[in-house]
């Protein structure tokens, strides 16, 4: 089988805060298991994200801080590194934004666009705060939606309408901590002409399978686009290269895209390849998969694409862009400022990154708002990863150890029940290999429940322990080697959203390292020989109890009511 050449990128994190249920579910999770999956058909995987660090966020955080920009970049940058390793997110290369390497890529596409007519200068008058004389844009100012009139509305965009425009159109805008008036000054800036890009935004947005509705909005977004402003007067960020432009940096919206570049740039140094990332970004046949949440695709499949277009180089555009909705806390959104949250990194002191993994990909929000809560996880852990999966592994083993002296049996009756399981299985792995290409993570997990309900379901009606009491040896021994198979399976199919678990089930198989270094397919078709010598069964997941939820609940109602 050919290999195929893919490109994995998930949005970049901002480096202001530790990364949260809501953001694993939004772009890290579905990105995670894609990439798992596919390096399991043994295709050409390169999965890259990083750091996003600049920006009016990051200064004015740091400041209430009392830390520099820089250190608290740094804190945040090894904080979500480590968060991300404990939950098993499978980044080939994890960088960030303040390495050197990134602020040459930025200037080197800064001056491609300038060279072809596609960056302008121009004055302006941008929101300025008298109070403590310094300029405020996007969401650090909050005003009246010039469109809809919401009386919150963002710098940059209304969570209301979701229209985008300039700070400067909200009407009555203040700052958004500490609500002070701002007025408008005269200052210069430099802007990218988005509006050149229409027809070849449109005629390349018309190749795109996507889902109706993205295709929709990003016509629509297309159509309306006009010039926007890519520097910003402030001191934390990457300086623009002219002689007439200090104090003026790039405004984080237009480096931190070209950051996935960056990165694999700097991926390829560390691998000894420096060329290495040409051969993802600049080849025609890459597959490119962008994994966003909602609320970026304006950024990744309009203006990220309108700067590619604009290179010397033959940068690689995107081909999915699979943007999932909000993943939610018990119907509000994650807030740790306001107390809604639950700490990821003391969760993980609990519990294991398999069970969230799973919890979260069993709920994806992938075509609506859904949400974590402490009973759904209970549920999900207890039934189905507990009582369905782990029964089936469990209730298996353990008969193969009793009754077939641990070995794996030989299939020596087969009959019309057990052939119509093994086709069932098929049939089923055959459905989760097309949900795992299609990105739908939520039925990959049902599935994978399927799988293990309908061995839980055979063992059942072939009853083994009756074959075994009644000296029925051909067909106790069929039962458990067609279970046998069943489970090999599962520890496959499974492996990209419970790799722990998967790997805990292929010991128990007995299976070795040789087994892990086959594809999908090759592991599927892998035959388990009679006489193979099987591991200790061995239980792969806890039971949570009741008194555990209880506290968790309890804790993170008393995390709000201390902000009260």
């Amino acid at each position: 089988m050919d290999k195929k050449k893919i490109l994995i990128t998930s949005a970049l994190p901002y480096a202001n805060g530790a990364i949260h249920f809501g953001h694993l579910a939004g772009a890290y999770l579905p990105a995670d298991c894609y990439a798992r999956f596919q390096r399991l058909l043994g295709n050409d995987v390169c999965y890259i994200c990083g750091s996003d660090e600049y920006g009016v966020a990051i200064s004015m955080s740091a400041e209430i801080a009392g830390r520099s920009p820089k250190s608290h970049v740094d804190h945040f940058h090894v904080v979500n590194k480590n968060l991300f390793a404990s939950v098993g997110i499978s980044f080939d290369h994890y960088s960030r934004t303040t390495w050197p390497g990134h602020d040459a890529t930025v200037i080197e596409f800064f001056e491609s666009l300038l060279k072809k007519g596609y960056i302008e200068e121009k004055d302006s008058e941008r929101l300025f705060c008298e109070e403590d004389g310094k300029f405020y844009a996007d969401r650090y100012v909050v005003g009246i939606c010039p469109h809809c009139g919401y009386e919150k509305a963002r710098g940059d965009e209304c969570t209301s309408c979701g229209s985008s425009y300039e700070a400067e159109e909200l009407k009555d805008p203040k700052t958004k901590i500490g609500e002070r008036a701002l007025s408008r000054k005269k200052t210069t800036h430099w802007y990218l002409r988005l509006d050149l890009f229409k027809e070849k935004l449109l005629s390349w947005l018309k190749e795109k399978g996507w889902k109706a509705n993205v295709v929709n909005f990003v016509t629509h977004y297309i159509e309306h686009l006009r010039p926007r402003a890519i520097t910003r007067d402030m001191k934390w960020g990457i300086p623009l290269p002219l002689p007439d432009a200090e104090g003026k940096v790039f405004y984080v919206w237009f480096d931190a895209p070209i950051g996935y570049i960056s990165s694999s740039k700097e991926w390829s140094e560390k691998i000894g390849d420096p060329e290495r990332w040409k051969s993802y970004w600049l080849d025609p046949e890459t597959h490119f998969v962008q994994f966003i949440g909602k609320d970026n695709i304006p950024f990744h499949a309009v203006i990220f694409p309108a700067m590619l277009m604009g290179q010397d180089l033959p940068y690689k555009i995107v081909d999915e862009l699979p943007a999932n909705e909000f993943y939610n806390l018990e119907g509000k959104q994650f807030s740790k400022s306001e107390g809604w949250y639950v700490d990821l990194e003391e969760f993980l002191k609990k519990y294991s990154s398999d069970q969230l993994r799973y919890t979260i990909a069993a709920n994806l929000p992938e075509n609506q708002d859904s949400e974590f809560s402490w009973p759904d996880f209970q549920n999900r852990c207890n039934s189905e990863l507990v009582g369905k999966l782990g029964n089936f592994v469990h209730r298996t083993l353990v008969f193969a150890k009793n009754k077939c002296e641990g070995l794996v049996p030989e299939a020596v009756e087969i009959s019309a029940e057990d052939e119509a399981f093994l086709l069932k299985c098929k049939a089923i792995v055959e459905q989760i290999e097309e949900a795992y290409n299609s990105f739908k993570l939520r039925k990959v997990c049902q599935l994978i429940m399927e799988l293990a309900q309908t061995g839980n379901a055979y063992f059942d009606a072939k009853k083994p322990w009756k074959d075994a009491k009644e000296e029925r040896f051909g067909p106790m021994r069929t039962t458990i080697s067609c279970c046998l198979e069943c489970i090999k399976q599962l520890s496959v199919v499974a492996s990209p959203i419970i790799p722990q678990a998967s790997d805990k089930i292929v010991e128990q198989l007995g299976l070795d390292e040789s087994f892990l270094k086959l594809n999908w397919h090759e592991c599927l078709s892998y035959p388990l020989p009679e006489g193979h010598t099987l591991g200790n069964p061995q239980t792969i997941f806890r039971k949570i109890e009741d008194e555990e939820i209880e506290e968790e609940e309890k804790k993170l109602h008393s995390h709000k009511k201390k902000l009260l």
